[in-house]
């Protein structure tokens, strides 16, 4: 895996059932675990963008709604807007714990879609970057409605490495990468460590929602790697459970599953 030691612009991806617990509270020994890491590889040199999906589910804990769920949109676009000040305020905590500065940036589809608003938000992250923040963006749930959604952080986090041209982008997952089929369904399925194109036989095994605290499946992991493919960005999948992966993959030995065209 040796094409993210080349990596100088990184974009991580974090789901929510990675930094929740399932009553919907933040899991605080892997929050600050990924800070950490994240922080320590700035201090490499690279640069780091972070998306963190999780701002609904612990708005919905810290709200206190019945089961963790928001049960109206209202309620979900409510839970959005407490949860994601709770997960700045930690971020923030930890990340200046290693002298590093964070930004948040909220987005919707429509931003992408029309062309000066697309530009604004590449000029902001781009100072972001220049200035030494480490931007930390999610979909902007308090307003957005289905004709403005991303609809997954997937899709949202290979956008974000298309607008900062990043040359990486790591999906944090529950699962430790692609497999020939569902684990959970058969438990021997082999992991694919290599995709070098999206054909029909990817796209068949990638079927299968995510978990009950996030909105992407294996599906939508694929078409952030389309994505990426198509703006020639390195991806890669890797389990959320063991964040030292990221060390790994930086570093050329072998983890989770590689989207490349390039060895």
């Amino acid at each position: 895996m040796s094409v993210f030691e080349h990596v100088k612009r990184l974009v991580v991806k974090v789901g929510t059932s990675s930094i929740t617990y399932d009553t919907g509270m933040v899991n605080m020994r892997q929050l600050e675990k990924l800070c950490r890491i994240l922080a320590d590889i700035k201090n490499s040199g690279v640069e780091v963008i972070l998306v963190s999906s999780g701002a609904i589910a612990v708005g919905a804990s810290k709200l206190g709604l019945a089961g963790g769920r928001p049960a109206t949109i209202p309620q979900k676009q409510a839970s959005a807007a407490v949860g994601q000040c709770e997960l700045m305020y930690i971020y923030d905590k930890h990340f200046s714990e290693y002298h590093h500065k964070v930004a948040q940036v909220l987005l919707t589809r429509d931003v992408i879609e029309k062309p000066d608003l697309r530009t604004h938000a590449e000029n902001t992250l781009g100072t972001l970057l220049s200035l030494g923040a480490i931007p930390i963006i999610n979909e902007n749930d308090t307003i957005a409605v289905d004709e403005i959604r991303f609809g997954d952080n997937d899709t949202l986090s290979a956008i974000v490495a298309q607008l900062v041209h990043a040359d990486g982008l790591v999906l944090l997952s529950d699962i430790d990468g692609l497999f020939e089929a569902n684990p959970s369904e058969v438990p021997d399925a082999p992991i694919i460590r290599r995709v070098r194109e999206i054909d029909e036989h990817i796209l068949s095994i990638a079927g299968g929602s995510g978990s009950n605290r996030g909105t992407g499946g294996m599906i939508t992991k694929i078409q952030a790697a389309q994505l990426c493919f198509d703006s020639n960005c390195a991806m890669a999948i890797i389990n959320s459970n063991r964040l030292e992966g990221l060390y790994d993959l930086l570093e050329g030995r072998e983890v989770g599953t590689l989207f490349s065209k390039e060895d």
